[in-house]
């Protein structure tokens, strides 16, 4: 008889692309997983996987096998979903998240994921949004929450909430009055995140459509660092207005309103839009409840 596991190994293999990844997503050894398949294969003497390729390849048959593995594993899942027993279904998430979301409400959305799966391992990583996309696309990590800024059909994407950034700078560093061009912030030392940061890419774009050219930069992708060198009078940078509103109220950092203002970052969940879509929606779900980049976990000062 053809048994769950071999046809949940048969799926993650197609969709990881290797016998190792599957058993990583699947908890288990790569032997475990070599010996389901050809458990399956000599049970139906039939071969799923092309051995003569460097990369796990179905053959034409396989193929056809991998169709019905999918709907047999969405029936599965629908039935759990039915009995209100979901929360067996997962017991690891590795969820991405970049530095702001981390430093202000990720333990509020890990608060509630453990109570609403209270068997879940979550394994967070912190980084840049170009990185977390990449070990999205390899499908080292289930879920990232990062500025809305990649397109890719492969993927879901849930709009979770946006942050509103204002230009900050220390005393000396531009003359004492609230109101600036785009043309005056361009003219100083500006300290930006770079090509990786989901933010970097959105300003940068930003700023080409405005014809703003910044010719002296310091790149910055670390939020904490970008801080400090604000905060020690070495440029002018665009920071998280309400989470460091305490800065601004001391008057350790001040605020340069401009004309255009800065525009607000749109933060969006995004997951493989394949299985298991339920629990991944559920989880981006809760994210959006979650969002609030309003106060840092720890003041920075």
């Amino acid at each position: 008889m053809i048994t769950l596991k071999q046809v949940e190994a048969l799926y993650w293999i197609a969709e990881l692309g290797s016998f190792e990844a599957a058993a990583m997503r699947l908890n288990t050894t790569q032997s475990a997983i070599s010996k389901r398949i050809q458990e399956l294969e000599s049970r139906f003497d039939l071969e799923i996987f092309d051995r003569s390729r460097r990369t796990a390849c179905l053959t034409p048959k396989g193929e056809e096998i991998l169709q019905s593995a999918r709907q047999l594993l969405d029936m599965r899942d629908g039935l759990l979903v039915q009995l209100g027993a979901q929360e067996a279904m997962f017991h690891r998430l590795r969820l991405g998240v970049t530095e702001l979301t981390a430093l202000t409400w990720l333990p509020i959305l890990a608060d509630r994921l453990r109570k609403r799966f209270p068997k879940l391992e979550i394994e967070p990583e912190v980084g840049l949004s170009r990185a977390l996309y990449e070990r999205l696309a390899d499908r080292t990590i289930d879920l990232i929450i990062v500025p809305d800024v990649f397109t890719d059909p492969r993927f879901s994407v849930t709009s979770v909430g946006k942050v509103e950034n204002a230009w900050m700078y220390a005393d000396g560093v531009m003359p004492a009055r609230r109101g600036f061009t785009l043309a005056d912030i361009a003219q100083q030392t500006v300290i930006v995140q770079g090509k990786d940061s989901g933010m970097g890419i959105s300003y940068s774009q930003w700023f080409r459509s405005h014809g703003i050219d910044t010719p002296r930069t310091v790149v910055c992708s670390n939020l904490v660092a970008q801080i400090g060198l604000t905060v020690s009078g070495l440029g002018v940078s665009y920071l998280p207005r309400t989470c460091l509103s305490h800065l601004t109220d001391q008057g350790v950092l001040r605020l340069a309103r401009t004309t255009p203002a800065l525009p607000r970052i749109h933060y969006v969940a995004m997951y493989p839009s394949s299985r298991p879509a339920d629990f991944l929606g559920e989880v981006a779900r809760l994210s959006q409840a979650c969002c609030d980049f309003s106060q840092l976990v720890l003041q920075v000062s």
